[in-house]
C-alpha cells in the first residue's frame, strides 16, 4: 500500500481523543502512518492547515477527505464508505 492510500493520523499521547482513535484504528488492524506531534512539532503546522483548526486527531483518508476529533462511529462511517 502506497503512503498515498494510507489513512494518515495526527495525534498525541496527552489527547485522549487521540488515543482512543489509535486504538480504534489498532484494534481494526488497518496500516496507517500515526503522525506524533509530540515527535514531529512540524507536523502540528500540517495538521492545522488541513482541519484549519488547532484540534487534534486530524484523520487524513485516501479519499483526501479528513475528520477533526471523530467520533468512533464517525471513523467507523468514513471506513465502511472507502469499504476499509
Amino acid at each position: 500500500m502506497s503512503a498515498e492510500t494510507k489513512i494518515r493520523m495526527f495525534g498525541a499521547q496527552w489527547c485522549g481523543d487521540c488515543r482512543r482513535t489509535k486504538a480504534q484504528l489498532d484494534a481494526l488492524e488497518l496500516d496507517y502512518d500515526y503522525i506524533d506531534l509530540e515527535q514531529d512539532v512540524a507536523a502540528a503546522k500540517v495538521a492545522e492547515e488541513i482541519s484549519g483548526r488547532k484540534r487534534i486527531p486530524v484523520v487524513v483518508y485516501p479519499d483526501g477527505s479528513h475528520q477533526v476529533e471523530p467520533s468512533n462511529a464517525d471513523v467507523e462511517a468514513k471506513l465502511r464508505e472507502l469499504e476499509l
